[in-house]
């Protein structure tokens, strides 16, 4: 992973998969919900970015942003809002995996994997596929039967929008959808 280099483009929008620490599931609940909206929030005001999907599992996030034109900087951007998330977590009685000294030298915590995975989308067909895979997601780990019935997802923002129905993802509607996803990022 050493030799890992990631693409920047100013102005891009990228497919983001953020992984919580040992994969504790820590997340599907309201006060992980409050506390990453509020970082997020944070993160914004500092440097400003829009937050196209996103949807909330037990031990990731999947999230899809487009960056202002003159700004690529999404590294520090998920910094400043895994670093806000754990102190207000942690204040607020979350719970976080145990830590070496060695980690704790380096002031991390048990909360956040220290890497993401991003992914540059190339153009519409590459956003749209992963904008249906990002709120697939529940489904697909059998969370929940329909993508409507999971409450931590931008899909009902979406719904209401019009660019989804409500029963999106279900056959027939969906059936060539539902044979075709494709696996980004887990």
């Amino acid at each position: 992973m050493s030799d890992y280099r990631r693409c920047y483009v100013p102005g891009g929008s990228y497919f983001f998969t953020v992984v919580t620490e040992r994969r504790a599931d820590i997340l599907a609940n309201d006060l992980a919900q409050d506390c990453l909206r509020d970082a997020i929030r944070y993160c914004q005001q500092q440097l400003p970015f829009r937050v196209d999907a996103i949807v909330i599992l037990p031990d990731h996030i999947h999230a899809i942003w487009t960056l202002p034109p003159d700004n690529c900087d999404y590294s520090k951007r998920w910094g400043i809002i895994k670093k806000h998330f754990t102190q207000t977590w942690l204040a607020l009685g979350g719970a976080e995996q145990s830590v070496t000294a060695s980690r704790l030298r380096y002031r991390r915590r048990g909360v956040w994997q220290r890497r993401f995975w991003e992914h540059a989308l190339r153009d519409e067909r590459d956003y749209q596929n992963h904008f249906n895979y990002l709120h697939f997601n529940p489904v697909k780990h059998g969370l929940v039967k329909k993508v409507v019935d999971w409450p931590y997802s931008s899909f009902h923002r979406w719904v209401e929008k019009g660019v989804y129905s409500v029963n999106w993802g279900l056959p027939p509607e969906d059936h060539f959808f539902l044979n075709h996803v494709q696996c980004f990022g887990e």
